[in-house]
């Protein structure tokens, strides 16, 4: 039974293949008769079409039938016995070539031929190769298809036999009498398709917006038109009798036409539902003062722009100091939302993801405003948020100083004498202030414009803002230093070797530049080095040797591997090492600044275990769905399947043994905070536990699907996790009478070399706080490439089947 069916399989397949052009040209001259189109076309070319079209098809059906070949048992046999371990078919009619005569050895091949036989039991017929994509690259046959489909849809199958089929025949129709066509399209922002009025009937549903079109044909007034949906005033409608009707439906009404051939419509109008937007995660920002603000979006027929609108909140602001004069008018910060470029916008994730340390409102409790609007011009709003409006955090004393001037002259200009004062107090001993002598010039030339601005009443709104700007210039170089300087020639030189690598350079050059980044880097290193205090005159202990910082070697090796790969022409590969270096000194400053705040919290080193473990349980998916691509293709021996099914069991069950261990030695915090974390790590263990027993049932399409709700149960046993620290955290800093912004403050400072935050917003491990632009433009290409194999229909049907269900899934 196998063979037959396989063999009546390689039939059609042969058909397909030799025979696919004669339905694709009668589809080609079937199409426009159906649609109509051939009363609008020269009789010539009607005629020209249907003779090269038949001649065609003969043409294929000749060539067709002479490479046909009728599949034979023997070849249906070897098409089944392929798809066996072993060849168990073919080896039923082998003989023994020697040692006929030994009993011994007959009695071995007798025992061979039954195991053959024995296999062959599970013999399963094979499915026909269908696809012509290789003889048919530009989709012929598809196109063909689709023209008949629409006429099929929208035209009429009276029309084969019209007899239209002979050209124009314009006179032929005046003289039949009159008659009429029409047409609805929708707006073109619902993605809806167009409407034929005469295959409609009675009620029709429409969306408001859509444009009705009719062509009356005949004398003048054999037909006429009444509506009520277009809602125009009576000195804007056109005569009825008009053979040329063109109006949009904005209200519910009917549609008549009057005459000869009558015809009426109910038309409802579809309401479209106002866009919705609102905020789905607590504001975040990274260790330069980058903010992130995760938002939900969704409309009916998709969202086209949104803004955001961050106003000071006055109320919360501690009214002291500079801050206790009434502010100078702030005009609230207005900025455009971030829209997906491609795919579906009727419900998208996305991030607004700004940086606003230089704004007057950074640091300063404000209210978040979010807004969305459709096509149709309806605004929706999320519930507007209170917020600290995050900003770069400084850490010098000095620093912070000047920060805090800077702030309360853009307060408001009457505080220019006061900010003028504070900033010669802070200049007063310069030696001791300020580590270089070159500061004090630039401190001092700022003090002056101030009060010179003051004394000639010339501080007017540019003014204000060109000193402001000075005074940020200021702070960052007390903060920086020369590593600021350090800082720009490693710029310049990574900006260097990426351009080499998109033009290709040669070896030669490729050693210069990457010689000219190692310099750079060391320079930059050093200065960190400098500038790294020996100590804060506290009794913190000493943690110079912290194990998670990065170190030298570890920089210097992955340089080499770029210039590697470089040499080997691997630049996409070299690239992507290069971002990773770019974000490793982006952020080792930060890791040096904070390296005196003593080791991580028990909660810390809980959430650092908890990522490396959802890390091992991603790279344990990758190679689980490796394994499952590797069988699809039968790479693999059936023996090698099962020792590498094992292997991957043995992981999993190890990584759920090292959860379940985390999992007790998670912190206990005050009222139960951590107990969601723990249901969602005990949620992960069961789920690695079903994907361990489907490796070793060897059911990796399961084990895949189980290892991916372990690891989203995971990410979120992460983020509760990280939730739950963050309130017991500023819990603890109320009852010890610190300010919220201090507690952010402290809470933000723990950054890891890659920018993530540990601990408290943006766990280590996660994908929170990962210069969020790099990481959305990863994924965008990740769901590019699935869809994309998922589209090669040439593909194995198990692999086919497990992109879809990706698709599906995310």
């Amino acid at each position: 039974m196998p063979i037959f069916a396989t063999r009546v399989g390689m039939i059609a397949e042969r058909v397909v293949r030799g025979f696919w052009p004669v339905w694709t040209i009668g589809f080609a001259l079937l199409a426009p008769v159906l649609l109509g189109v051939l009363p609008d076309i020269p009789l010539e070319i009607v005629w020209a079409g249907l003779v090269l079209g038949l001649l065609g098809i003969a043409y294929f059906l000749y060539r067709g039938w002479r490479q046909f070949n009728f599949p034979t048992l023997v070849e249906a046999m070897a098409r089944v016995d392929a798809r066996l371990p072993g060849r168990p078919i073919s080896a039923l009619y082998d003989a023994q070539a020697i040692g006929a005569s030994d009993p011994a050895s007959i009695a071995i091949w007798n025992a061979h031929i039954e195991r053959m036989r024995e296999r062959t039991r599970d013999a399963k017929p094979v499915a026909p190769n269908l696809s012509v994509a290789t003889a048919d690259p530009y989709g012929l046959r598809y196109i063909a298809l689709l023209a008949v489909t629409v006429g099929v849809l929208f035209g009429s199958a009276s029309r084969v036999t019209a007899p239209a089929m002979a050209g124009p025949q314009t006179d032929t129709m005046t003289a039949s009498g009159a008659s009429w066509e029409g047409w609805i399209e929708p707006p073109s922002y619902t993605g809806k398709p167009t409407l034929y009025l005469s295959d409609l009937t009675g009620r029709v549903e429409v969306p408001k917006g859509s444009r009705v079109t009719l062509r009356f044909y005949g004398d003048v007034g054999d037909l006429t038109l009444a509506e009520t949906v277009s809602a125009r005033a009576a000195d804007m409608v056109p005569p009825a009798s008009d053979q040329s009707q063109t109006f949009d439906i904005l209200q519910d009404g009917e549609i008549s036409i009057l005459g000869a051939m009558p015809r009426a419509w109910n038309i409802a109008v579809q309401p479209d539902a106002m866009p919705f937007v609102e905020l789905t995660g607590p504001v975040q920002a990274d260790a330069m003062g980058v903010m992130t603000q995760p938002f939900f979006a969704s409309d009916d027929f998709g969202i086209v722009g949104g803004q955001v609108a961050i106003q000071l909140d006055l109320t919360g602001v501690d009214r002291r100091y500079g801050l206790m004069v009434d502010p100078d008018p702030i005009a609230p910060l207005i900025v455009d939302l971030p829209i997906p470029i491609s795919g579906n916008r009727a419900e998208f994730d996305e991030a607004l993801i700004e940086d606003f340390s230089q704004h007057i409102l950074a640091n300063m409790p404000v209210t978040i405003a979010f807004e969305v609007t459709d096509a149709l011009g309806q605004v929706g709003a999320a519930e507007p948020e209170q917020i600290v409006l995050p900003g770069r955090r400084f850490f010098r004393p000095v620093t912070k100083a000047v920060i805090e001037q800077r702030r309360d002259f853009m307060w408001s200009k009457s505080n220019a004498p006061r900010v003028a004062s504070m900033l010669r107090a802070i200049a007063y001993r310069p030696d001791q202030a300020f580590r270089s002598p070159n500061i004090d010039p630039i401190f001092r030339g700022i003090i002056e414009k101030i009060e010179l601005a003051v004394a000639d009443g010339s501080l007017d709104d540019e003014t204000q803002a060109e000193i402001a700007q000075n005074l940020w210039d200021l702070a960052i170089e007390l903060e920086e230093g020369a590593l600021a300087d350090a800082r720009e020639r490693l710029n310049r030189a990574q900006e260097r070797l990426a351009e080499a690598m998109r033009n290709g350079a040669s070896p030669e050059e490729i050693q210069e530049l990457m010689q000219e980044l190692r310099d750079a880097t060391d320079d930059y290193m050093d200065m960190l080095a400098e500038q790294m205090p020996d100590g804060d005159g506290s009794d913190q202990p000493d943690n110079s040797q912290d194990t998670n910082e990065i170190t030298q070697d570890e920089i210097d090796a992955l340089m080499d591997r770029i210039q590697e790969l470089m040499n080997e022409g691997r630049m996409a590969e070299a690239a992507e090492l290069m971002e990773q270096l770019n974000q490793l000194l982006q952020n080792l400053q930060m890791q040096k600044s904070q390296s005196q705040n003593g080791e991580g919290s028990p909660g810390q080193q809980s959430m650092e275990q908890l990522g490396d473990t959802l890390r091992d349980q991603q790279e344990l998916n990758d190679d689980a769905f490796n394994d499952l691509q590797d069988r699809a293709f039968g790479e693999e021996g059936e023996e090698g399947e099962e020792q590498g099914g094992q292997d991957l069991a043995d992981r999993q069950r190890e990584l759920r043994e090292l959860l379940e261990q985390q999992r007790r030695n998670l912190p206990v915090l005050p009222d139960g905070q951590e107990d969601a974390a723990r249901r969602s790590l005990e949620q992960a263990e069961r789920s690695m536990d079903r994907a361990e027993q489907a490796l070793r049932d060897e059911n990796l399409p399961e084990a895949v699907d189980r290892q991916a709700e372990a690891i989203d149960a995971l990410r979120e046993g992460m983020r509760q996790l990280g939730e739950a620290l963050t309130q017991s955290e500023e819990t603890d800093a109320d009852s010890d009478g610190e300010s919220d912004g201090v507690q952010r403050g402290q809470r933000q400072a723990n950054i890891d070399p890659l920018g993530r935050q540990s601990g408290t917003e943006g766990p280590a491990g996660t994908d929170q706080s990962m210069m969020q632009e790099d990481v959305q433009r990863r994924a965008g290409e990740l769901m590019d490439e699935i869809r994309r194999r998922a589209g090669e229909l040439d593909r194995d049907e198990l692999e086919l089947d497990y992109l879809r269900r990706l698709l599906d899934r995310f």
